[in-house]
């Protein structure tokens, strides 16, 4: 008998499973949103359902207390389009102008995050002047603010300075008249004239609204190799010829982030005329289902913008590509 034949074979070893390294990040990314995942089903996703629900009923108020829903369609979002014309006035006027403060607001902090980025004396210290004000328009310190009786006084347009020239020197840095003898023998439009003095004026509130963003561009210069600026300085590339090569490429990812978070921040701010008029129909008797409408009517048409965004962006935007 041959004894080959009455040897077993071992039961084959059992590969040990490896997990790639990005099915690792992709477990420590769900472990970090689930907190949010499960806030967002648990909490606001039944007040989304209602909201919605709302949008298309009436609510009618029991004598006993209490109140029924009765379904009415797309009544209410009738009565904001075309029974109420200050919603679409305000809607048209809020967009327009969000529309010019939104290339401000990157613009402005993409320049500051490029010179902040520089090797100089106290750069920390600018860094933190420059994103104070955004601490300082949150939360308590911003409640404090408003009931701040000297931030009200110079808010108030009518106790400005009077110069004699009919404008307040408190809230008004130039006219377009002092833009029109600056460019006097240049061939440049009202229009444009209003647009910069606007902007001018508004640069208090530009800075504001900034800190965020020029961190987020700050963190992306951060991460550019020197290495790149070093080949680009040996081959004789000047510093506009590094930037446009080079450094706004590298950033295009964050500019588009940046404007996205813009578009978001601004549609939803306090300050934003749009949000206060729903919240004031929402005060009204009965108000409660046609403001839902507007509030429904409104994000939609930020989700529209945003994604007009980011197929107009897109285009442009430079990935690098990196062999893992």
């Amino acid at each position: 008998m041959n004894n080959a034949s009455t040897v077993k074979k071992a039961p084959p070893k059992q590969r040990r499973k490896i997990v790639s390294l990005d099915k690792k990040k992709a477990r420590a990314g769900w472990i970090f949103v689930m907190p949010f995942v499960l806030g967002f089903l648990i909490i606001y996703l039944p007040v989304i359902i209602d909201s919605i629900r709302y949008s298309f009923n009436e609510i009618k108020i029991l004598p006993g207390g209490g109140y029924e829903l009765h379904f009415v369609g797309f009544e209410n979002y009738q009565k904001a389009l075309f029974e109420d014309p200050s919603y679409v006035r305000t809607l048209t006027s809020g967009i327009r102008q969000l529309v010019f403060d939104i290339p401000a607001i990157v613009i402005f902090s993409l320049f500051m995050a490029v010179l902040l980025n520089q090797n100089m004396f106290g750069r920390a210290a600018f860094r933190a002047i420059f994103f104070v004000p955004v601490i300082l328009s949150t939360g308590l310190i911003d409640q404090i603010d408003r009931s701040n009786v000297l931030l009200s006084y110079m808010g108030d347009t009518s106790s400005g300075i009077d110069t004699g020239t009919g404008r307040d020197t408190v809230t008004e840095i130039v006219s377009v008249a002092d833009f029109s003898r600056l460019f006097r023998n240049m061939q440049v439009g009202t229009e444009l004239l209003e647009y910069v003095t606007g902007y001018v004026n508004q640069i208090y509130n530009i800075i504001n609204r900034s800190g965020v963003q020029m961190l987020v561009f700050l963190a992306g210069l951060q991460s550019i190799s020197p290495a790149i600026y070093e080949s680009c300085s040996i081959d004789g590339a000047t510093a506009w010829e590094t930037f446009w090569k080079i450094t706004f490429p590298m950033i295009s990812p964050l500019i588009l982030a940046n404007t996205i978070y813009t578009v978001i921040d601004s549609f939803t701010s306090e300050s934003n005329q749009v949000m206060t008029y729903i919240a004031g129909v929402y005060n009204e008797a009965g108000g409660q289902v046609v403001s839902t409408a507007m509030a429904w009517m409104y994000f939609l048409l930020v989700l529209a913008i945003i994604g007009v965004v980011v197929a107009v962006l897109s285009a442009y935007v430079f990935y690098q590509k990196r062999d893992l």
